[in-house]
């Protein structure tokens, strides 16, 4: 096996996280067309959010959320799995193919910079962006001591 499992975990993330609609042009502008066939067809649920107090105590149930799912063997026999947040069917079917064709030893280092790398830069100046405009908005609450209460 060429890559391990925080490899792994680094590209389901990046492809969990991508947009779909910038996704599918960078699998247009690659010409991504392999041969594969729908284990599991894309499909929807609910899932149950859970949460920690603090984030360190006891688990409660925060609320559901939609989640898509997706199952995809290549002609090579790898199979690809993808878990997406909301109902993007087409979306979860991509990212299935693309995780199966990241397990194969040939399309893996060019898919890891071609489209991996960028699909992380996205979100990581997305998230930049998101903090510069919380952080300008931040108030800092301070306490203001009178002469005649000392």
């Amino acid at each position: 096996m060429h890559f391990d499992t925080a490899t792994r975990q680094r590209w389901m993330r990046a492809l969990a996280y991508s947009k779909a609609d910038a996704l599918n042009a960078r699998i247009n502008a690659l010409k991504l067309t392999p041969d594969y066939e729908l284990i599991r067809a894309p499909e929807s649920g609910l899932m149950q959010i859970q949460a920690r107090m603090g984030g360190t105590g006891n688990r409660f149930f925060a609320g559901d959320t939609t989640l898509t799912r997706a199952v995809v063997r290549l002609k090579s026999g790898t199979l690809g799995y993808s878990y997406l947040l909301g109902r993007n069917k087409q979306h979860a079917e991509q990212c299935a193919v693309i995780d199966a064709l990241l397990q194969e030893q040939t399309p893996f280092q060019n898919l890891m910079e071609t489209l991996i790398a960028p699909l992380e830069a996205e979100r990581d100046a997305l998230i930049s962006a998101r903090r510069a405009e919380v952080n300008a908005s931040r108030v800092d609450f301070f306490t203001l001591v009178r002469g005649d209460n000392a």
